[in-house]
């Protein structure tokens, strides 16, 4: 696939152009109409090219944004690549959503290679890559911001999400580092972890949402709101359905802590050779 600079509409926006992954469904495609609503411009990215063309029609309409859909699979690298030099020739980006994952849950043991590798190429390389592309022109101009969608399951992997809940625990601590390079600039870094959330994704994981406990279900919708409302109040962490904020201060308490307790240049007591003699003793 090549896609060409001179192909993307010459329309402009206030606001600028928000470029979307896996727009075409699931939360991809709500914050589309939500963004498109807002007055971005949009550069859609999906691989379902009748979706796509299908959405971007109807958010022309109406809303009267300049829409450009790039059907494009992020996993192929070679369409990662062209993606990723379109969006950093393209000074128009203000906004960049990777949203694009891929799930499939269960046993590590009965995982395959091409699965495992899916959820690395889309959920950390295709990210970190696109990232990479629109990094430079936001830190030239100094201002742009980037959402990465993330999931409660960077924070605690299960039984059935050893792989997935790796390539988002990446995606948590990636976010979080480059938050910190960008601190004292205009360029904004959202990270938005969200739970269960009503899509198409758990099919195609392996675990139909009909097993999931209704009551931990949100929203595609409610998703999205809550997490450009979180993306308005300045955020850099959003749970789009966390009440009590007081556990995420205490997690991150207890983080900072124990990674500034590990900072010694000793075994810890329980480790010193005295120890283990005397409980060898006992």
């Amino acid at each position: 696939m090549s896609i060409n600079v001179d192909q993307l509409s010459k329309a402009t926006s206030l606001k600028g152009t928000a470029v979307i992954t896996g727009a075409s469904a699931g939360i991809g495609k709500v914050f589309a109409e939500r963004l498109g609503k807002r007055g971005y411009d949009l550069i859609l990215i999906a691989r379902r090219v009748d979706r796509l063309n299908l959405l971007s029609a109807e958010l022309r309409e109406q809303y009267g944004v300049s829409v450009q859909p790039i059907p494009a699979d992020l996993a192929n690298s070679i369409q990662l690549r062209d993606i990723a030099e379109m969006i950093a020739a393209d000074e128009r980006v203000s906004l960049l959503l990777n949203n694009a994952g891929t799930a499939t849950l269960g046993a590590f043991v009965d995982a395959t290679a091409g699965d495992i590798s899916a959820m690395i190429d889309l959920n950390i390389a295709a990210l970190t890559q696109l990232t990479l592309a629109v990094w430079p022109g936001f830190k030239r101009r100094n201002r742009g911001s980037i959402i990465n969608i993330g999931s409660v399951l960077g924070l605690n992997s299960l039984p059935v999400s050893s792989v997935y809940s790796g390539t988002k625990g990446y995606v948590l601590n990636f976010t979080r580092g480059i938050q910190q390079e960008v601190a004292s600039t205009n360029i904004r870094v959202q990270l938005v972890l969200p739970a269960a959330i009503a899509t198409n994704l758990w099919d195609i994981s392996g675990i139909p949402l009909s097993q999931l406990d209704p009551a931990t279900i949100i929203t595609a919708e409610n998703a999205v709101d809550a997490s450009l409302a979180g993306f308005d109040l300045g955020e850099d962490l959003t749970f789009p359905s966390l009440n009590d904020l007081e556990l995420l201060v205490n997690y991150d308490s207890s983080r900072a802590s124990l990674f500034a307790a590990s900072l010694t240049g000793q075994p810890a007591n329980r480790y010193s050779l005295s120890t283990q003699e005397t409980s060898h003793a006992s």
